[in-house]
């Protein structure tokens, strides 16, 4: 399944969006932590959607 990672900054403007796949929830969950990590997004606010809609990852 096909997910995207959306990183935000305190005004509303995308900083990043990164679709990726993954063959799970959890393995979607763990790959946006990571790429968050990478790109030191992790205190930012971001979100991470399947295709399908449903929240995998979210902070505020």
């Amino acid at each position: 399944m096909n997910y995207v990672l959306t990183v935000f900054d305190k005004t509303g403007e995308k900083l990043l969006e990164e679709s990726f796949e993954a063959a799970s929830e959890k393995e979607a969950k763990v790959t946006g932590e990571k790429i968050l990590k990478e790109k030191n997004y992790l205190e930012t606010t971001h979100r991470c959607t399947s295709t399908k809609g449903k929240l995998v990852l979210f902070h505020r």
